[in-house]
């Protein structure tokens, strides 16, 4: 084992328990209320991503890690919470891989689905006291699943006036990930090229990934909004099957962002 990968591997083994560790039901419920206080997306715990890293090709692996992109990579699946930093992080899937199939393939997917996460029983939805108890939920783009526990957009452009809000409120949430990944990389130059390792070397990935988690908590975080300018119309349809719950958890929460008790009024200034 090189130098380099003992040092990757060190840093990410003393830091990710402190770092990025397992949550229990109250961190659940904190990361939670502050998603809400920040993007008024409610019952909303994590917001899930696959990010393309750029690796040179490995030796005799055809086109397995040749992406859509078109270039070579391997896979960051990353969860985020509220703050920019990394709930859970994997790294190692072929970058021809959908982000769909990694999440359900990831050791976080699979706790998800055997309901391992100590996720908290669902809550009635904030000034909505008569509804329904609504799960916790993690947001992910238009390339996940939907399910009970991760929502994700309407698909197609021509969407009713509700539909059009439910994904506009989603996005402006799901972005949070997408603004990690970018801290990230600007933190770290070793992102703005193909970084030269074989595959199942991932620690040097991992260990950028906490250590983003160590710089952000000890130099202070600022939550910024104006991050979160997103389009209303730039969902595509994509291939994924949804689940019977997921469905009736998104019509509920569409209902629920226009009605007066979920609605805010910036949204209708994006229509």
């Amino acid at each position: 084992m090189k130098l380099s990968e003992i040092t990757c591997d060190a840093i990410w083994e003393r830091l990710k328990p402190a770092y990025m560790s397992a949550r229990d039901k109250n961190d659940w419920i904190r990361t939670a209320d502050e998603f809400y206080e920040r993007t008024s997306f409610p019952n909303y715990i994590g917001a899930v991503d696959g990010k393309n890293i750029r690796i040179r090709k490995p030796n005799e692996s055809g086109s397995q890690f040749f992406n859509y992109k078109n270039f070579f990579s391997t896979v960051l699946l990353a969860v985020a919470d509220a703050d920019y930093c990394f709930v859970s992080v994997e790294v190692g899937a072929y970058g021809s891989s959908s982000d769909s199939d990694v999440f359900k393939n990831s050791t976080f997917g699979k706790l998800l689905e055997s309901n391992k996460l100590n996720i908290p029983e669902p809550r009635v939805l904030p000034s909505d006291a008569e509804g329904l108890s609504m799960p916790f939920v993690f947001v992910g783009d238009e390339a996940f699943a939907l399910s009970e526990h991760v929502l994700r957009p309407y698909p197609n452009k021509k969407l009713t006036f509700l539909k059009r809000i439910y994904n506009y409120r989603l996005s402006r949430a799901q972005r949070i990930v997408e603004c990690t990944f970018g801290i990230l990389a600007n933190k770290w130059g070793i992102f703005h090229r193909p970084i030269d390792v074989k595959p199942d070397f991932c620690d040097i990935i991992k260990a950028c990934c906490v250590l983003h988690n160590y710089v952000r908590k000890n130099d202070g975080i600022q939550f910024d909004d104006t991050l979160y300018e997103c389009p209303l119309e730039s969902v595509e349809p994509v291939g994924t099957r949804s689940s019977v719950r997921g469905i009736a958890v998104r019509e509920y929460l569409a209902k629920y962002f226009t009605s007066p008790q979920g609605s805010v009024p910036w949204q209708y200034g994006k229509m």
